[in-house]
C-alpha cells in the first residue's frame, strides 16, 4: 500500500458553513507524491478533534482542529443499532453524552461485557440513529477542560458520513487536503452483537471517494483481524494502522486464543511479517519515550528505527498539554489542569523520528513542528 504525504500549511481560522455532499471518486488527492521516504514532516493527528478545546468527537472538534493546522482528523468508530456508523470514543456512551439526562432512555441503562470486562451504562448499538441524535455531546473530563465543557449541550454526535462530507468541506475551504484516520473500536464486540464495522467502512470510503492507494485516509484497529481482513478479503485500498497500547495484548487475539502480546507483535520479526498487510503503528508513546521511575521522560527505544527498517510508519499517541497528563519535567506549576510545556514534550518525539503524533491540543503541535522544521 502507499502512504499519502500531506504538504503542511497552517490555516487561519475559517467560518464554515453546512456539511457537503459526497465527494466524487478521485476528488483532491493528496497534492505531493506518496511513499515514506518522502515524508520530510512529522503529520499532526487532531486526536477526537481539537479535543483539548471542545467537547471530543464533535464536528466542532473538527473544525476547530483544522483551523489550528491540524493534517488529519480522527474519528472512533461505533455502530446504531440500525447499523449506522456513528463517531464515539467508546460504544458505552454515559461519559460523553447528556444520555443520563433522558428519562426516557433510563431503562437502556446496562451491564455489558466490552473486551471481558463488565462495563455498565449506556450503548450506542441500543439506540437507532434518530434515538442518538437526541442526545447532545458533553466533556469527559470536564473538571480538567472547562472550556470544552462550557459547550456540553451544543452539539451532536455525527455519522462517518457527516465527518467525510466534513472533511470534504474543510479541504475545499482551506486550499490543502485534510486527512481523515478513523479507527474501528472494539470489532470483536461489534461483530459479536450481529454488526460488521469494517464492511461498513469500505461502504462509507467508497461512497465519498476515499477507498484508492492514494487517499490521505488510514483505518485503525487495536485488534489485528479487521486490518487483515480489510487487507486481504474487503477491497480496502488506503492505508491501515495497527494501535498498539503500553501492555496488554488485543482483545481479538485474546478471545481467539492467541497468547502474543502487543510487545510481541512489535517485535522486530514479527514488524517485517506485519508490514505486508498494515502500513503504520499508533503506539502509546511510552513505547517511543518511555519514563523514568521518577516521572522524567527517559531515552528513546528503537521502535522507530525497527519499524521504518521494513517501512512502517510510526505515530505516538496522546499528547495533552495539561499538567497532569506530562512527564514530572515538563510541567508548569502545581495544578494538574494547567498547561505545562506539551509543545516541548512533543519536539522530543520528533528528534526521535516519528512519522506523525496524536495531539489534543493540535495548535500546540503544529507550532512545534513549525518551529522544530525551522532549526
Amino acid at each position: 500500500m502507499m502512504r499519502p504525504l500531506i504538504s503542511v500549511v497552517v490555516a487561519a481560522g475559517v467560518a464554515l458553513p453546512s456539511v457537503a455532499t459526497t465527494a466524487p471518486a478521485g476528488a483532491d488527492a493528496p497534492p505531493s507524491s506518496n511513499g515514506r521516504a518522502k515524508l520530510t514532516e512529522p503529520l499532526v493527528h487532531a486526536h477526537r478533534g481539537a479535543s483539548g478545546y471542545r467537547p471530543e468527537h464533535t464536528l466542532a472538534a473538527y473544525r476547530l482542529a483544522v483551523q489550528q493546522g491540524a493534517d488529519y482528523i480522527e474519528p472512533d468508530l461505533v455502530m446504531t443499532r440500525d447499523g449506522v456508523l456513528v463517531d464515539r470514543h467508546e460504544p458505552e456512551i454515559g461519559g460523553t453524552t447528556d444520555v443520563a439526562a433522558h428519562p426516557e432512555f433510563a431503562d437502556r441503562r446496562v451491564t455489558k461485557q466490552l473486551d471481558g470486562k463488565p462495563i455498565t451504562g449506556w450503548w450506542v448499538e441500543d439506540f437507532t440513529l434518530a434515538e442518538l441524535k437526541t442526545l447532545r455531546a458533553e466533556e469527559r473530563l470536564p473538571t480538567v477542560r472547562t472550556e470544552s465543557a462550557s459547550f456540553d449541550g451544543q452539539f451532536e454526535v455525527p455519522t462517518l458520513s457527516e465527518v467525510l462530507a466534513l472533511r470534504q468541506q474543510l479541504s475545499a475551504e482551506t486550499g490543502r487536503t485534510i486527512g481523515v484516520i478513523p479507527e474501528i473500536k472494539h470489532s470483536t464486540f461489534l461483530h459479536e452483537a450481529g454488526f460488521d464495522p469494517d464492511v461498513a467502512v469500505v461502504e462509507e470510503l467508497e461512497a465519498f471517494g476515499l477507498n484508492r492507494p492514494n487517499a490521505a485516509v488510514w483505518v485503525q484497529s487495536f485488534e489485528l483481524t479487521p486490518l487483515l481482513r480489510l487487507d486481504d478479503e474487503l477491497g480496502y485500498k488506503a492505508n491501515l494502522v495497527f494501535l498498539v497500547s503500553a501492555s496488554g495484548r488485543p482483545y481479538d487475539l485474546e478471545a481467539q486464543g492467541d497468547p502474543r502480546s502487543y510487545t510481541d507483535l512489535i517485535a522486530p520479526a514479527s514488524l517485517k511479517q506485519l508490514a505486508k498487510d498494515i502500513d503504520g503503528l499508533g503506539v502509546e508513546k511510552s513505547r517511543v519515550i518511555p519514563r523514568r521511575s521518577d516521572g522524567t521522560l527517559g531515552t528513546p527505544t528503537t521502535i522507530v528505527a525497527d519499524a521504518h527498517r521494513v517501512g512502517l510508519d510510526v505515530t505516538p499517541w496522546t499528547f495533552r498539554a495539561e499538567n497532569q497528563f506530562l512527564p514530572v519535567d515538563y510541567r508548569v506549576g502545581t495544578d494538574p489542569a494547567t498547561h505545562g510545556r506539551m509543545g516541548d514534550e512533543v519536539t522530543r518525539y520528533f528528534e526521535a523520528g516519528v512519522d506523525g503524533v496524536f495531539c489534543d491540543q493540535p495548535d500546540i503541535c503544529v507550532a512545534a513542528r513549525t518551529e522544530f522544521l525551522a532549526r
